[in-house]
């Protein structure tokens, strides 16, 4: 197929009742575009005789402004290849000045009250981890992924029927991958749920922000883990959520805690399996006490489950949901600790009593989650490639926490590193007097990136320490990198 090369110029509008000459329009529309970086130095602009078509002028007109611009050395021709913007312009691109329309003072426009209320408590989050290095949190393995599998099955997925391939996809999920979740919660988590219960979203953030758009009113107290989640926490304040500090222990959350702060709370938020971000696993008493409060005060529960897939004992504590016997929880599980984190793909397991109202709420104004990693997903659940890669990686991540736990021995009396049983962070507790400001900043002095337990609290709590991710790294990685903390932190 014949292809028409050059950059799309459709910004360009001629005012032909103008006093001014169209050529001379044509001419200042290019060169203010050239200048501000419209068009890249170095890039090919159409055939005068395609501008001349797109414009609607004469191929005459489009050679004048042309030939000014390549006099003004803006524009270069090349015999035989066309005209290119100047490789001179490379690094060098000039803002134009101001025009006097421009000069007016920009309007802010005013914002809702959800906004501005939101706005005021975000926690600090700063871009997500998108490279393996230690210590960062949030980030799989991803140098262990089964690339060539996930390839193939990504290969068939688009020799697929183009309908399926490249239409509006199902409303609630791929129907294929809505009852593999359901088997695989059923065989791995314990879970007893039908796929008309699950429903697919772009990840779990945004199943928090559609939740908590479902159930809360501005105001509305929710019992937050403190120290706790922060994507979470953020999608909970932006939809006008009271967000109450409950304290954690060794047991998970401290329900006593939550009753006395607010024992009329319409939502609580927990991570039960492995604590986001101490690393706690909530024990089997707190979970009944935790189910009880929301039953006596008619509120719901909403379970991260977000790396609960990842554990190093062989009796984990069951998901909250698998005992919840009056349909309080909304479960939300996560493809981006499992898989990888660009799938953007997540899942709510709705109770049964509001099956109807996320239905109603899929159809009517959700644009839904894109069909291709949906079916490679269902495909690799189906084929019994996610079990085998669950199973793997609870090896590589039991490894690297050894490694860590190895490498951070000869730091005990400064920082104490945290054993966890399972995931693929924890924390160190800081000893002395060094304050976590202090040291995570002389950490990143040394190329290392922890982040302070403080950035995940809503109030002060007492420990003292870092959260160090070591599911992205080697064992050797993690090694070299607690070598060059050698002498860290610093005293006083």
């Amino acid at each position: 197929m014949k292809t028409q090369a050059g950059a799309l110029l459709s910004s360009i509008r001629i005012d032909r009742a103008a006093g001014r000459k169209v050529s001379v329009q044509l001419y200042m529309a290019l060169r203010d575009i050239i200048l501000t970086g419209g068009v890249k130095a170095g890039e090919r602009l159409p055939a005068s005789r395609t501008l001349a078509a797109e414009l609607d002028l004469s191929r005459t007109t489009v050679s004048n402004a042309i030939d000014r611009l390549i006099a003004e050395g803006l524009l270069e021709a090349r015999i035989g290849a066309g005209t290119y913007v100047s490789t001179a312009l490379q690094g060098q691109r000039v803002t134009r000045p101001p025009r006097p329309e421009d000069r007016q003072a920009v309007t802010r426009p005013r914002l809702s009250h959800a906004t501005r209320h939101a706005t005021r408590h975000f926690a600090p989050r700063g871009r997500l981890p998108h490279r393996m290095q230690p210590f960062i949190t949030a980030l799989p393995a991803l140098d262990v992924f089964p690339m060539a599998h996930w390839a193939r099955l990504s290969a068939r997925h688009w020799r697929a029927d183009r309908q399926e391939v490249m239409g509006y996809g199902e409303p609630f999920g791929l129907s294929r991958l809505r009852a593999a979740i359901a088997t695989h919660l059923n065989a791995m988590r314990g879970i007893k749920c039908d796929p008309e219960q699950i429903f697919v979203v772009g990840g779990a953030q945004q199943a928090f922000s559609l939740i908590s758009s479902l159930l809360l009113n501005p105001g509305d107290r929710v019992w937050f883990e403190n120290p706790g989640a922060i994507g979470a926490r953020n999608a909970l304040v932006s939809n006008g959520a009271d967000l109450v500090p409950v304290a954690i222990d060794e047991q998970g959350l401290v329900v006593a805690d939550g009753l006395d702060k607010a024992p009329h709370f319409r939502l609580a938020f927990v991570t039960p399996s492995h604590q986001q971000p101490l690393g706690h696993v909530m024990s089997l008493a707190r979970r009944l006490e935790l189910l009880e409060a929301a039953e006596d005060s008619d509120a719901l529960i909403v379970e991260d489950d977000y790396d609960g897939e990842f554990t190093f004992s062989n009796q984990p504590q069951p998901p909250l949901k698998s005992i919840d016997t009056q349909e309080r929880v909304i479960y939300v599980g996560t493809f981006s600790k499992s898989l990888f984190p660009s799938l953007r793909v997540g899942f709510i397991l709705s109770p049964r009593g509001l099956v109807e109202t996320f239905s109603q709420m899929s159809v009517s104004w959700l644009s839904g989650v894109p069909t291709a990693p949906q079916a490679m997903i269902a495909d690799f659940m189906e084929e019994g490639l996610f079990a085998t890669h669950i199973r793997a990686m609870r090896q590589v991540y039991e490894e690297r926490h050894a490694a860590l736990i190895e490498a951070f021995a000869p730091f005990a009396g400064q920082l104490d590193v945290q054993p966890t049983s399972g995931g693929f962070h924890t924390i160190g507790l800081l000893r002395g007097r060094v304050g976590e400001d202090r040291a995570v900043a002389a950490a990143a002095e040394r190329g290392v990136l922890l982040a302070p337990i403080s950035r995940y609290c809503l109030q002060p709590v007492e420990e003292k320490g870092v959260v160090i991710g070591f599911g992205s790294s080697t064992p050797l990685d993690i090694h070299r990198a607690a070598e060059a903390l050698r002498g860290w932190p610093p005293s006083g």
